[in-house]
């Protein structure tokens, strides 16, 4: 249901997972700079990291889905700078993050060496 190619948005910050699809779909405005029914996927974690809802729409209406890990806790991308309130991630990243894996920390390309004349 979920479509392919989408964009995926994280909230960095816990939310209240009473929250329902108005209130998240202002979070989204808020924190994320996007129109809830802009087609993007947005992802957002409860205070213990337990749990996680998404919200997203597929056309004819919003959808949310909302997942409780047995165990561990959702581990979510570090901001890339201080004040940034949401990041991007593809599919991949967004299928290991609903399975409860951490996503690989994103590290700065290595420069090359210099060659030495």
């Amino acid at each position: 249901m979920i479509p392919t190619g989408v964009q995926i948005f994280i909230a960095l910050e816990t939310v209240d997972m009473r929250l329902g699809f108005e209130r998240l779909g202002g979070l989204a405005r808020e924190r994320v700079g996007y129109e809830p029914r802009s087609g993007a996927l947005f992802l957002f974690v409860g205070r213990r990291r337990e749990t996680l809802k998404l919200l997203f729409f597929d056309g004819s209406g919003m959808c949310l889905f909302y997942k409780r890990l047995d165990r561990g806790t959702f581990v979510l991308p570090a901001a890339p700078r201080e004040g940034v309130t949401h990041v991007e991630i593809d599919e991949a990243a967004l299928e290991l993050l609903l399975d409860g894996v951490d996503l690989p920390k994103t590290t700065p390309p290595k420069k090359p060496a210099r060659r030495v004349h």
